[in-house]
């Protein structure tokens, strides 16, 4: 394995970790608060720490055409986390939230493929090893009797997909000032929803811990993903950092001591055997 991979290897995972972080806090902030204001709020938390990264670290202002490419990503990206939402408010989790997952790593992969070439054969077995892991671990215990939601959740995940393709290409000639531009786009676009829909009686207040968690922890990831990208392969780290769902059901049963079911515990057996198939070379 070269140093390169293992670095992509290593910031894809990193991803996945804070991504599931932030959508274990984003759920619980969406409990108290409607979604289009908990999005607005904690990607302009994102806007901010990208802001301050980009001047601590003194990065260059990219071209235009990265600066283009984080505002593709942005505006994607907020379009799939509305369409993911509605989604499981509509349908079954047990549908929408494996289907995004998967459509989320397929779209990267397929793209990868056409760019960069078939990756060899251990990986291709990650690839799909780690596929079937994200469904397992995101599919809940039970029968699953609808299709509602389903449209919303393959909308969703070509949103995310295209939010990975677009960073990948955001971030040719930087890390932060792409993404600080993805976070303007997708502030708003949330703050212009939030404004024209009826308003939500319930006080902010007691999301706001949780919409600081969440801004914080996914515009985090976001810079790591992107990092991971200048590394390596773009299936490869597309794939490794859709494992967010992990984290997430695990947060969940530390945190909210909700059980792990067995599908869910083999799916996340299968996931710490793709990762070490994809990541071996």
């Amino acid at each position: 394995m070269n140093s390169g991979t293992l670095t992509g290897a290593a910031l894809s995972l990193s991803a996945a970790a804070i991504w599931g972080g932030g959508d274990f806090a984003g759920g619980i902030a969406t409990r108290r608060a409607s979604v289009f204001r908990v999005v607005a709020g904690a990607h302009a938390c994102g806007l901010v720490l990208m802001l301050a990264l980009a001047w601590i670290t003194g990065e260059p202002i990219p071209p235009y055409s990265s600066l283009a490419w984080g505002i593709v990503a942005g505006i994607t990206g907020a379009f799939g986390i509305a369409a993911l939402y509605k989604g499981l408010a509509i349908g079954r989790m047990g549908v929408v939230a494996p289907v995004a997952s998967v459509v989320t790593a397929v779209l990267p992969v397929l793209f990868g493929f056409r760019t960069e070439g078939l990756p060899d054969r251990w990986q291709l077995a990650g690839f799909a090893l780690a596929l079937v892991s994200i469904w397992f671990i995101a599919r809940p215990e039970g029968e699953i009797d609808s299709h509602r939601g389903l449209g919303l959740a393959t909308l969703a995940g070509v949103m995310f997909g295209l939010f990975l393709i677009s960073g990948k290409q955001a971030g040719h000639y930087g890390v932060f000032w792409p993404l600080v531009a993805a976070r303007a786009a997708s502030t708003l676009l949330m703050l212009l929803i939030v404004v024209f829909l009826p308003r939500d009686p319930r006080s902010l207040r007691p999301a706001l811990l949780p919409i600081l968690l969440s801004g914080l922890c996914d515009a985090g990831a976001n810079a790591m993903f992107i990092a991971a990208t200048r590394h390596g392969r773009l299936d490869v780290a597309a794939v490794l950092s859709s494992l967010y769902p992990a984290s997430t059901v695990i947060l969940a049963r530390m945190l909210l001591k909700e059980r792990i079911s067995r599908m869910q515990g083999v799916g996340i057996a299968g996931a710490l055997a793709a990762v070490a198939l994809i990541s071996a070379r």
